[in-house]
């Protein structure tokens, strides 16, 4: 038996180091430039912060919260000795995905440690097969960083609650979605205070340092630049609109101010508009039922995972921007929902893998002909965005009905 868990432990850690290695490979093989913010924008940013030039996040304001800096220069660190043999772009390819394969097999020994039980099996094999189905995307963007981030601090919640809200707090200050795990933390756990308090004291000190750095209003900037964002074509309000262009009735525009497609069609800003206000409500009123759900008693297995995925698929559904990256957020409540609740979970997963392999279909298979508005892709992405909006519904569906009581038998 003990030789058997072995040698599941072993081929699972061979699957997770191919599957790395070939999404890694095949950023350099598809088309449409899938790892195009890694040397385009990310390097640069990293380069003019080291040598003196502007500190995007301190110096002027910045699309992503301010720590999403730092893996950056991590990465351009590690690529300093590769230079010299390869040119700073492929140097830096490399020493990036060198960075996000160290960093998931940190939270993969995490997850299945020497002798998984048979719910962590299920879900190393889930973000191995979410790995390949999605693509060189899961790897070659910032969002690869919060990922590993985010299922290691949900793994120790209920063991190391402040250790797991800081390292929430630090995905949030990568990348804001890991907010939506700590949110659901607080909801569901009984250490809340606890997480609450780590939360802030972490949040406190990186403004504090921001502030050291000569940071002011540039702080939460990562906030007021997303006010100017038109409506991307990957995001799911704008699939009536990508139906029009397909039709000759509205066109696809590239944003030179925010680096990405949008719409240009009549109404298409006034669904922005909405879109924001929209999830603010919705993540109150989720936040609502689960913290009637757990002022009644509701375990933390049978409702943190729901709510984790609702909050974070509200985050995706109800967004002005569709990045293909997004799917990666799902990856850790999913993985987690199977670790606490495996049956519950298996639908959300299935699903979930069904959204990679669509994303990947699309971007960056047949993102040209998506700017084309042919109706392949606009089907494809269209089919996509049904399964984001069905998530969704099954995450607030499944939060209404976990029991309000907790079984005497059921620990934390």
């Amino acid at each position: 038996m003990s030789r058997n868990r072995t040698m599941r432990t072993l081929v699972l850690w061979c699957a997770f180091l191919l599957v790395h290695v070939l999404v890694a490979v095949a950023g350099w093989l598809y088309p449409s430039q899938p790892m195009g913010d890694v040397v385009l924008v990310y390097e640069p940013w990293s380069s003019a912060a080291l040598s003196g030039g502007p500190i995007v996040g301190v110096t002027e304001t910045w699309v992503y919260p301010q720590l999403a800096l730092v893996p950056m220069l991590l990465a351009k660190i590690l690529s300093v000795p590769l230079i010299a043999a390869m040119g700073v772009s492929e140097a830096y390819l490399i020493a990036w995905a060198v960075l996000v394969i160290v960093l998931d097999a940190i939270a993969f020994s995490v997850l299945i440690g020497r002798s998984p039980s048979q719910p962590r099996r299920a879900a190393a094999w889930f973000w191995v097969a979410a790995l390949l189905l999605l693509g060189p995307i899961a790897l070659y963007r910032i969002d690869a960083i919060t990922v590993p981030i985010a299922v290691v601090a949900g793994l120790w919640l209920t063991r190391r609650p402040a250790v797991a809200a800081a390292l929430l707090t630090i995905g949030a200050w990568i990348k804001i979605w890991p907010g939506a795990l700590l949110l659901a933390a607080v909801v569901a756990a009984r250490s809340r205070m606890r997480i609450l308090l780590t939360a802030a004291v972490v949040t406190a000190s990186i403004i504090a340092l921001l502030f050291l750095f000569g940071a002011d209003v540039e702080i939460f900037g990562f906030l007021t630049e997303q006010t100017g964002r038109g409506l991307q074509i990957e995001a799911v309000a704008a699939t009536p609109f990508l139906w029009l262009a397909a039709v000759g009735s509205a066109r696809i525009e590239y944003s030179f101010e925010i680096l990405t497609f949008q719409i240009a069609a009549d109404g298409a800003d006034a669904v922005g508009a909405v879109l924001t206000p929209l999830m603010a409500v919705l993540v109150i009123v989720i936040t609502v039922i689960g913290a009637l759900k757990a002022t009644r008693g509701a375990a933390f297995p049978r409702l943190f995972p729901p709510l984790a995925l609702s909050l974070v698929a509200t985050l995706i559904v109800l967004n002005k921007v569709g990045s293909p990256q997004f799917q990666t957020w799902l990856i850790a409540p999913v993985l987690l929902w199977l670790v606490l609740d495996r049956t519950r979970a298996t639908a959300p997963a299935l699903i979930v893998l069904a959204l990679c392999a669509l994303t990947c279909l699309v971007y960056p298979l047949n993102y040209d002909a998506l700017l084309r508005a042919e109706i392949l892709p606009v089907a494809i992405l269209t089919l996509r965005n049904v399964l984001l909006v069905v998530v969704l519904v099954i995450g607030i569906r499944a939060l209404v009905r976990v029991p309000a009581h907790r079984p005497s038998t059921n620990r934390e």
